[in-house]
């Protein structure tokens, strides 16, 4: 399965959020880390951003998306 990466201007889109609000939900695993790209460069998994993209709008609470976000990190790491 092909994984796309976005950078963090397409993932504010995505979130419809601000660069510091983005890290601030990284800070309290409301969001996925992003990943190393290289020197200074980052990125997020697209599909990692759907699917906290539907459980925001499925109405899950922030402990039911902090889980979402363990799970997604886990699932990641096992991918290597």
């Amino acid at each position: 399965m092909t994984q796309i990466i976005l950078r963090l201007p397409a993932v504010k889109s995505q979130l419809g959020l601000s660069r510091s609000s983005v890290y601030l939900r990284i800070k309290q695993g409301l969001m996925v880390k992003p990943i190393s790209l290289g020197g200074r460069s980052v990125g997020f998994l697209l599909s990692e951003i759907n699917a906290i993209n539907a459980a925001r709008i499925a109405g899950k609470s922030d402990d039911e998306l902090r889980e979402l976000v363990k799970q997604l990190e886990a699932a990641r790491k096992a991918a290597c």
